[in-house]
């Protein structure tokens, strides 16, 4: 992973992934509405209220994969001082918030019509709502410090200590009798859905998928920029030093 550590090799290849991906968000997004509210039937238990499903189920797929790839982040960063880690970590906490925040809003949404509340303390709910917390954690710890490499430290051991949430979430419905619906999509015996509603499903966890590619370029791209401009701020900070020493020298 160190050849990709150069931030000027990762923008190249950022240059050519960015517009491939923007093109596959664009598609799958309108593709997966269009399945979503207009080919996809309605539900003969849950009427016209299952479309919901199709942005809460990628929601929760995508604030479970983008902690997970901040994860993954963080431990480069920490184990292997990869440059650009940080950085995608960083990149990547803001989107798996805003993923599982819609998860949250979608599911209370969902859960009304359907259990009679807006919210119980279920383990999937709980644990989900925990994974939010996190996210907020990671954010507020790495910019706490006022030395910037002690608050993406911190930040990091955060991050792979709450990885341990993931499976939590995933399986939590199996471990405990919960309200919530087990698993339908990916299970041992394979999916228990029918066709004309997981194809809705797909399409927008590739739309998720292909906008966390393009919003983890862009924010790293900005955090290179960022980083670059405090180098050279400090080199100037250090050279107005060095000349104020020798001018009173």
């Amino acid at each position: 992973m160190h050849r990709f550590a150069n931030p000027a090799r990762f923008l190249r290849i950022a240059a050519f992934v960015q517009p491939w991906a923007m093109g596959i968000a664009v598609l799958s997004f309108a593709a997966g509405l269009w399945f979503s509210l207009l080919a996809s039937p309605a539900d003969y238990q849950q009427g016209e209220t299952v479309r919901i499903m199709y942005i809460h189920v990628p929601s929760a797929w995508m604030g479970m994969f983008c902690y997970t790839a901040m994860a993954v982040f963080s431990a480069m960063g920490l184990i292997w001082k990869h440059p650009l880690a940080d950085l995608m970590a960083r990149a990547t906490a803001p989107v798996g918030a805003a993923f599982t925040l819609i998860c949250l809003v979608t599911g209370s949404l969902w859960g009304k019509p359907m259990w009679g509340t807006w919210w119980v303390w279920d383990a999937r709910l709980t644990s989900m709502l925990i994974l939010f917390f996190l996210y907020l954690g990671y954010m507020a710890l790495a910019d706490a410090f006022d030395d910037p490499e002690r608050g993406q430290k911190a930040a990091n051991i955060l991050a792979l200590v709450g990885v341990f949430n993931v499976p939590i979430i995933k399986w939590s419905v199996d471990w405990w009798n919960t309200l919530h619906q087990p698993a339908s999509v990916v299970k041992m015996g394979g999916p228990a859905i029918d066709a004309s509603m997981m194809v809705p499903l797909i399409l927008m966890a590739l739309a998720f998928k292909a906008y966390w590619v393009v919003v983890l370029i862009l924010r790293t791209r900005a955090e290179i920029a960022a980083a670059k401009l405090r180098t050279l701020r400090m080199a100037q900070v250090h050279a107005a030093g060095q000349t104020e020493v020798e001018l009173h020298g």
